[in-house]
């Protein structure tokens, strides 16, 4: 059984999937799917079929912290031989950690990756971990989901996602290269109808910027929490005492708010666009785009349709290529390095739905920070995001890293 932190970035917590379903106020507005066990269930089971007084085996669980490099066996280990029952995967917290076992020494260990996230070289052909987990784990509490709807104002879903990350900015040109991205997605769809959107940003005077532009071509949809008349604020003193922190970087509504956004952005049937004041393609928009290509996968569908996942970028953000995308699970970060175009003029990029964690594809290349913090993990980079595997085979045969172990029963 192994145990990963995901975070969803929705609001100011991760979500602990299988270990605290019930310690942060998120069970307001998620419900969490009962395919898998809380601790305290697995605890109860291996009591209930006495497997300490019968069979003498402890409830263990091996904590592996991957933040810390010098705690972390993802690349010198073969988690498969490990005999803990439970292995918690600690500070796994983006589309990163998990797949750092691509690289892993031992062949059953990139095996098993491979058949998880395919070649990290092929970024636009590999499986939806995380939407596909999210779509089974996790689905909108029944208040959220009287939100979405109130906001759909019973009408159908919407066929485009517009996330504006403008950290309280309201830049003419990020508007300007989102309503162009938005134009040509809808060029591309070859619709025969007004066509939805739906707009979802942490800045209210961008919504009120760019939705008459939109209007002009698109029917748009925006829930105006200030208008909604339910009361879904669940753990109140809770929420309220977040909601001033980090304003400026998540916005000034409600905490709770992100979670309806977050859910009715996934509805988008055809495509999901980022724009941004800075950083394009963050872990919110990553995760929206991720459940609702998940979402859009119907084996019994005749007439299923594919999420494409867009990038607007405006001329500015670009003019020194994308070396200030950075951020250790942003979506652009391995596009980040020397090889990376300067002077580009506005894009609406296709965006992979799992961020790379590695350099193995084409214009990929690392930044010098993310190089000094791969040479922590036996990792030494070259400017081209190659590594000598050899170098990282010694690495792991010299290195002495302690083993933590949990006795739960």
């Amino acid at each position: 059984m192994l145990i990963f932190q995901i975070s969803l970035c929705i609001s100011t917590h991760s979500v602990y999937i299988m270990t605290f379903r019930e310690k942060y106020p998120f069970g307001d507005y998620i419900s969490y799917s009962n395919i898998f066990f809380t601790m305290k269930e697995v605890k109860h089971l291996w009591r209930q079929n006495r497997c300490l007084t019968k069979y003498g085996k402890h409830l263990t669980m091996r904590i592996d912290d991957f933040q810390k490099p010098t705690r972390t066996h993802v690349l010198c280990s073969n988690w498969r031989e490990w005999e803990q029952p439970i292995i918690w995967f600690q500070n796994a917290t983006d589309a990163v950690a998990a797949q750092f076992f691509l690289k892993n020494v031992h062949s059953e260990m990139r095996e098993a990756a491979s058949d998880l996230f395919g070649r990290p070289e092929e970024l636009h052909y590999r499986a939806n971990v995380f939407g596909e987990l999210m779509r089974i784990l996790i689905s909108p509490s029944r208040d959220v989901e009287w939100a979405v709807n109130w906001a759909l104002n019973g009408g159908r879903d919407p066929d485009i996602a517009l996330h504006m990350r403008m950290m309280m900015n309201r830049s003419v040109r990020a508007r300007q290269a989102a309503l162009d991205c938005v134009r040509k997605s809808i060029y591309n769809l070859q619709m025969t109808t007004k066509p939805k959107v739906v707009l979802v940003s942490d800045t209210p005077s961008m919504v009120k910027d760019i939705a008459p532009s939109l209007e002009e071509f698109a029917e748009v949809i925006h829930f105006d929490y200030e208008h909604f008349e339910g009361n879904i604020s669940g753990n109140t003193n809770k929420l309220n005492n977040l909601k001033n922190f980090r304003a400026k970087d998540w916005g000034p509504a409600p905490r709770w708010v992100a979670f309806v956004d977050f859910f009715l952005a996934a509805r988008a049937k055809h495509a999901v666009i980022s724009g941004a004041h800075r950083r394009v393609g963050t872990t919110y928009a990553q995760l929206i785009a991720a459940l609702a290509a998940a979402y859009r996968i119907d084996e019994n569908a005749s007439n299923q349709s594919s999420i494409t996942f867009l990038s607007s970028f405006q001329s500015n953000l670009l003019s020194e290529g994308l070396k200030n995308q950075i951020g250790w699970g942003h979506v652009w970060n391995r596009y980040a390095g020397p090889l990376s175009c300067e002077r580009q003029p506005n894009q609406c990029a296709l965006t992979p739905v799992v961020p790379p964690a590695w350099w193995d594809g084409l214009w990929q290349s690392p930044i010098p920070r993310d190089a000094q913090r791969m040479e922590a993990y036996g990792i030494k980079l070259s400017g081209f995001g190659t590594f000598d595997e050899s170098h990282l085979n010694r690495f792991c045969r010299v290195r002495k890293i302690p083993v933590v172990v949990i006795q739960l029963i």
